[in-house]
């Protein structure tokens, strides 16, 4: 399921670079700029629905690749994992704030649930939230931080999948048996890659 999360998230910085062409992070304009995606842009509508489905695919991905890991006792090597639990904590704060960009009815009070949980912290809390808000409530401010921050965060996420990949390749997949034994090895290819490639195209279709 590794290799399925990164073509996930190619699919998902492809098609958010087209819709972050058109897109408009203002709170008049937002929603408006989102139809007008759907029903004026050159198959906006195959591109946004990519983009949102897509999200849905990667993390039933995550959460697949977590249930395998913990399984077969992957969280054993903590560098990896520990890095795992980084990016899942930046892709869920990356589909939240995905979330918030349409800026319909659901938008506006999901931003102002999650984020007001954030003022439960003590002594800091309050600041904390109107410093994500900037200002005093949910505003302009806001929906342009969050549009800045989805922009940004897919692109630290591959950074950090890479420093994921490095680690384990320095240990190597965890498998059923629990060894780790250079003797009885496959090789990636054609073994894994023909897997990989057939995994890719179910989960294209799937999206289509």
């Amino acid at each position: 399921f590794g290799s399925l999360l990164g073509l996930c998230l190619i699919i998902q910085t492809i098609t958010g670079l087209f819709l972050a062409m058109h897109y408009t992070a203002d709170i008049m304009s937002a929603f408006s700029s989102i139809t007008h995606i759907h029903r004026d842009v050159q198959h906006g509508w195959l591109i946004r629905n990519l983009h949102a489905n897509g999200a849905s695919m990667f993390f039933i991905c995550i959460y697949l690749h977590i249930g395998r890991g913990l399984y077969y006792g992957s969280y054993i090597y903590t560098e990896t994992w520990n890095i795992g639990v980084i990016l899942l904590l930046f892709v869920m704060a990356t589909a939240f704030m995905g979330y918030v960009l349409p800026w319909g009815q659901m938008s506006f009070w999901g931003a102002t649930v999650i984020t007001n949980l954030l003022s439960a912290m003590p002594y800091v809390g309050s600041t904390l939230v109107e410093w994500i808000w900037g200002g005093f409530a949910i505003d302009n401010a806001t929906l342009t931080r969050f549009f800045t921050l989805h922009f940004m965060f897919p692109f630290i996420i591959m950074g950090i999948s890479m420093i994921h990949l490095l680690f384990l390749h320095e240990t190597g997949s965890n498998n059923p048996a629990g060894l780790n034994s250079n003797s009885d090895k496959i090789p990636f290819h054609p073994y894994y890659s023909y897997k990989d490639f057939l995994g890719a195209l179910i989960m294209l279709l799937t999206l289509l």
